[in-house]
């Protein structure tokens, strides 16, 4: 059966439960001495969309890589689900990070291959050794891949390179990379700094969904205040390795926002103060002028 005729195969398969995520006192301290968590511990019930805010070093993305083992704790326990994660062994640990989708700042998209390639990238963690070297991935997963990439409304761009796709088209192949896992949890690393604002606040309106159609439990790593108050429930401040204020995103303040980066509010931690890059306007749709259309239907 052909991506043109599944377009609409988003209910494809029941949506897989969501996981809680626990850090009961978790510090993280590099080799070289630098303490990327100190004494952290947190409780995020399942289904959660949490905002985590905080300037660069305060350890936000320690603590995002720290939930998916890819930095290991000094001490402290960190568990998704009922799943252990600072106590996992390597193949448990392969088992947990097939069941969290990971969305990065730089895409990490193959850009010779194609945009179904990579979004079938997903799903080597369910899939034989053997079908993955050949490349004979089964049907069910090619429309695991097609439903999610229908879901960001990219279909479309299904056999172009990746690198013929302007950054939010590569940002959304990424985030149905992670759909395609079936995740209980997604965590995205600054996913949209490098991205001009409307298509951040496109790729940000994607997370959101995920989180309120699927109830999956997302966490989003940013650092502009305008976008944590606006897509996040939960807001979580980062300052120097330590949890300086979890409450409601809507309602934290500017003072709020200066307890968490230890300094004033400037025009640089608002979207709307980032200046485009050069030659990136809008046009009379509130599009980037850069990119035009985006989306790929647009």
């Amino acid at each position: 059966m052909s991506a043109a005729t599944n377009s609409g195969v988003g209910a494809a398969s029941a949506a897989p439960t969501p996981w809680a995520i626990s850090l009961d006192a978790v510090t993280v301290r590099y080799p070289n001495g630098t303490l990327g968590l100190d004494n952290v511990s947190l409780d995020i019930p399942a289904g959660t969309m949490v905002a985590i805010v905080g300037l660069s070093g305060s350890g936000k993305s320690t603590l995002i890589r720290t939930i998916n083992g890819l930095v290991p704790v000094t001490s402290g326990s960190v568990a998704v689900g009922d799943r252990s994660v600072s106590g996992a062994g390597p193949r448990a640990l392969r088992a947990i990070r097939g069941e969290i989708g990971m969305v990065f700042q730089g895409f990490n998209l193959a850009g010779r291959a194609s945009v179904l390639q990579n979004v079938l990238v997903g799903r080597l963690a369910h899939t034989p050794l053997w079908r993955t070297l050949l490349g004979r991935y089964r049907d069910a997963d090619k429309q695991l891949a097609y439903a999610a990439l229908d879901s960001v409304g990219i279909l479309p761009k299904l056999y172009s390179r990746a690198s013929d796709l302007s950054g939010g088209q590569q940002q959304r192949v990424a985030i149905a990379r992670a759909l395609s896992q079936q995740p209980k949890v997604v965590l995205a690393d600054e996913p949209v700094a490098s991205l001009d604002p409307p298509t951040a606040h496109s790729v940000m309106n994607d997370l959101r969904r995920i989180n309120e159609e699927r109830g999956i439990t997302v966490l989003v790593n940013l650092h502009l205040l305008d976008l944590a108050r606006e897509y996040g429930v939960r807001l979580i401040g980062m300052r120097a390795g330590k949890v300086v204020y979890d409450g409601p995103a809507a309602s934290a303040s500017d003072a709020d926002f200066e307890q968490i980066y230890g300094r004033s509010v400037n025009a640089a931690d608002r979207l709307s103060g980032v200046p485009a890059p050069l030659g990136q306007g809008l046009d009379p749709r509130g599009e980037s002028a850069a990119n035009p259309a985006d989306r790929a239907d647009e």
